[in-house]
Order: structure tokens, then C-alpha cells, then sequence
């Protein structure tokens, strides 16, 4: 009998050690489980905030790398990637690697470059208001140049540039002529060959020249055998391309100077994408840099006229009498921009007035 109650008693308790240790077991599992998951809680928004740090944007610009105007722009995606202590980083596509030139802006459009810098002047036609900085207002260097055309877009906002974010704007130093042999007056330089592209044609064919196209490239090999007799460029053109071991003579027809205003803009919805605190990193490199850039092009000017001084080439400064003359032959090219733009419901007579207001001023 005893060993019955025994044997009894014996199984209650194994199964009461069953039940105990079952329910250790699943509170062990239990929080095991809760432990998993706290760390999934924890540790998958950490890696998630980790690869949401990293920004990483795309840069295409049509200046080979050697260039200064590729150098500078190099190094205003540095300065971004530092001042946002390496949050966003900036793979930097020199040279039309990435979008060809004449489509930068569109592709920046459609995110196919994240940023991209350009010539508005490559799509004529598309840009018909900013059209006015190109036209022979009188240019005297790039700061004001580049001054001018920051300025502008701060004023008038043009809708044609609404598809994107726009970081900045510059525009290079004066375009002036550059000859074979010296020329002082608009009667020396008539019925002369003078290579010129886009708007600077008509600027030539105003002035009562003969205008020749040809590239950046060609124009060195046109001028060394005759095909131009000179060229219309910015000052730097005479070292960057060398056209100072080709011609004589530089003529500083400032009053009828003109420039190419280029563009450093952003796809919108990569803009609008960005955190507050890296817009306004942008915000504010892209506002210095903006003048940086018009320095580098006075440096490349400066380093122009040196290079042309070594090989014993003139100078040649209008007087202020002759210089005006110039600058009546191009003003029909002025009236005809105000004509077309306020045919397309722009205010093309305000948007000039602004631009030389502002040379005067500067």
C-alpha cells in the first residue's frame, strides 16, 4: 500500500517537474524572443539611419579636367561633402562624360544627371528671356559678367528655368576681337574674316566683318593658315587655345563686348528630396562659389594677355569716341531681342534695362 501512495505521489510530482520546467522553458523562449526583437528594434533603424546619411548625387560639367573651370567645380563638390560632414557625397563626371554638352540641361531635367553645368547658348531658343546676357552689352570682366547674371535670375526668377533647382550662374570675361594683324577702327576691320559662333556671328556681321564658323578647336588652324584673319573670344582664349602664337594683335572693343552665360543647376525632386540642413549647405557654398567662378575667369583673362605679351603681341584700347561707334553698330541687336521677347509675352525691354543699369553700376 505504501509503495502504491509511493509510486502515486512519485508520477505527481514528475509531472508537476514537467509543467515547471515547460514553463521555465517557454519563458526562456519567451524572452529570448523579446530580446530578438528589441535588438531588431533597435539595430535595423541604426543601419537604416546609417545608409540614409550617405547621400550621393551625381555632378556632369562639360569643361575637360585640366581646365580651371573644371578645377573649381571639383572642388565646389569637396567643399559640399565636407561642410556636410561627408553626408552627401558627389561623383564628379568631367569633360561630357556623363551628358554631352548641349543636353546637359535637359538631362539634369530627368534625373539622368543630378547636377550639371552647361551653356545656355547650347539650346538656344530654350531660354529665351536669359537670352539677354549674351547680347553685346559692353562687358568689362567676369566678376561683373557673372555678377550681373546672379543678379538677374535673383530679380526676374525666369519660369523657363522652373523644371530645376538653380544653384548658380556664371558668365565669362569679355568677348573681344582678336586678329592677324592690328585693328584700331571699324573701317580697318571691314570686310575682314573673323571666326565667330551663335550670337557673336551677328556681332561680327553688325560690326561689318565677314563672320566664319568654325569650333574652339578649328579656329587655331583657321587662323594659322587664313582661314580667319581673327576671332571673336574671351581674352583667356589666347593661352587656353592658344590662339596667341596665331595672331598679333588683341583690339579691346569693350563697348560691343559680349559674353556666354552657363549654368549650375539641380533635378528638382532630387532638391526637394534633400534635408533642410544640406540645402542650405548648398545654399551657401553655391553663393560663394559664384564668385569664385568669376574670378577664375578674370585669371584666365590675366593669364591670356600675359601668355599673348610673351609672344610679343599688342594691345590695342580703343578711344572713347571709337569705342561708341562699336557699340551703335550693335545696338539694332539689342532693339531685336527686346522685339522678340515681348512677341512671346516676356518683358524683354525690363530685362535689358536691368542688365545695363547694371553694368553702368558695377
Amino acid at each position: 500500500m505504501v509503495d502504491k501512495v509511493f509510486s502515486i505521489s512519485y508520477k505527481n510530482e514528475k509531472k508537476r517537474f514537467r509543467r515547471v520546467s515547460m514553463k521555465k522553458h517557454f519563458a526562456l523562449k519567451l524572452f529570448l524572443f523579446v530580446l530578438f526583437m528589441s535588438f531588431c528594434l533597435i539595430t535595423i533603424p541604426n543601419i537604416a539611419s546609417a545608409q540614409q546619411k550617405e547621400i550621393k548625387l551625381s555632378f556632369s560639367n562639360f569643361f575637360p579636367a585640366p581646365h580651371d573651370n573644371s578645377k573649381i567645380m571639383e572642388a565646389y563638390c569637396k567643399e559640399i561633402e565636407k561642410r556636410t560632414n561627408g553626408k552627401v557625397k558627389i561623383a564628379y563626371y568631367p569633360g561630357g562624360t556623363l551628358t554631352p554638352a548641349a543636353q546637359t540641361y535637359d538631362n539634369v531635367v530627368k534625373g539622368i544627371a543630378d547636377i550639371g553645368e552647361s551653356v545656355f547658348a547650347y539650346t538656344r531658343g530654350k531660354f529665351p528671356l536669359i537670352e539677354v546676357f549674351d547680347l553685346p552689352l559692353g562687358y568689362k570682366n567676369g566678376v561683373q559678367a557673372t555678377g550681373l547674371v546672379n543678379a538677374f535670375y535673383a530679380k526676374f526668377k525666369p519660369k523657363e528655368l522652373d523644371e530645376v533647382k538653380v544653384l548658380f550662374l556664371h558668365a565669362h570675361g569679355p568677348g573681344i576681337l582678336h586678329t592677324k594683324k592690328p585693328v584700331k577702327s571699324l573701317d580697318e576691320l571691314k570686310g575682314m574674316k573673323i571666326r565667330a559662333t551663335g550670337l557673336a556671328a551677328k556681332v561680327v556681321a553688325a560690326l561689318g566683318a565677314a563672320p566664319v564658323g568654325t569650333t574652339m578647336p578649328e579656329t587655331y588652324d583657321a587662323l594659322r593658315t587664313g582661314v580667319a584673319e581673327g576671332a571673336m573670344a574671351p581674352i583667356e582664349a589666347l593661352k587656353g587655345w592658344k590662339w596667341g602664337e596665331v595672331v598679333k594683335s588683341t583690339t579691346q572693343n569693350f563697348g560691343s563686348a559680349y559674353t556666354a552665360s552657363m549654368f549650375v543647376v539641380m533635378n528638382k525632386a532630387k532638391w526637394n528630396s534633400l534635408p533642410p540642413d544640406v540645402q542650405k549647405v548648398f545654399e551657401d557654398v553655391s553663393k560663394e562659389y559664384a564668385l569664385k567662378q568669376g574670378q577664375v575667369w578674370d585669371k584666365a583673362d590675366k593669364d591670356g594677355y600675359d601668355f599673348s605679351k610673351s609672344k610679343g603681341n599688342q594691345v590695342i584700347a580703343l578711344s572713347k569716341e571709337e569705342d561708341a561707334k562699336w557699340a551703335a553698330k550693335v545696338k539694332p541687336l539689342l532693339d531685336e531681342y527686346v522685339k522678340n521677347a515681348k512677341a512671346k509675352g516676356l518683358p524683354g525691354d525690363e530685362a535689358l534695362k536691368f542688365c545695363l543699369d547694371y553694368l553702368k553700376a558695377h
